[in-house]
């Protein structure tokens, strides 16, 4: 029988979930290399999703809590998507991705993890990254430790 191992999985799993919203107390914290935190706007920043889909997941989100992009005042919204554009364009450079998948899920019934606090997700795609895995046992190879990707983005925005 072959074993995948994700040890670094076990902290999650075994660790009580904070309260709050992650999207707001992260940035107060001013920890950002600890938070995955890339780039700070002055209306938005970037974090990289904690269990991403791919190397490189990253989320935009507003500094403030709003659950929805018509909350969001125009100038939130061209830094939103400014910091959207760029953020494709620093992931091409580094990782040479095939493609991207690029969306925001409002609401729970959208499959927002994080329903109250709008944010766009930035997931580079390969030809051929989804593998055998999900298919027959309901599980995700990334193939990068988390670490080692934010090493590979910081400082680059």
């Amino acid at each position: 029988m072959e074993q995948i191992w994700a040890p670094w999985r076990i902290e999650y799993i075994q660790m009580e979930k904070p309260e709050g919203c992650i999207l707001c107390d992260k940035p107060r914290q001013n920890k950002d290399a600890l938070n995955y935190i890339l780039y700070r706007g002055d209306k938005n920043f970037v974090i990289m999703n904690s269990y991403p889909y791919n190397p490189g997941h990253l989320m935009i989100a507003p500094y403030r809590h709003l659950a929805s992009l018509e909350e969001l005042t125009g100038d939130e919204l061209h830094e939103h998507f400014e910091i959207v554009s760029r953020s494709i364009r620093l992931l091409r450079q580094v990782f040479n991705p095939g493609g991207f998948n690029i969306g925001i899920n409002i609401g729970k019934a959208a499959g927002a993890g994080i329903d109250a606090h709008v944010h766009t997700h930035i997931v580079p795609r390969w030809q051929a990254d989804t593998n055998f895995m999900p298919v027959i046992s309901d599980v995700r190879v990334v193939p990068e430790a988390l670490a080692e990707t934010y090493k590979k983005l910081e400082g680059k925005f």
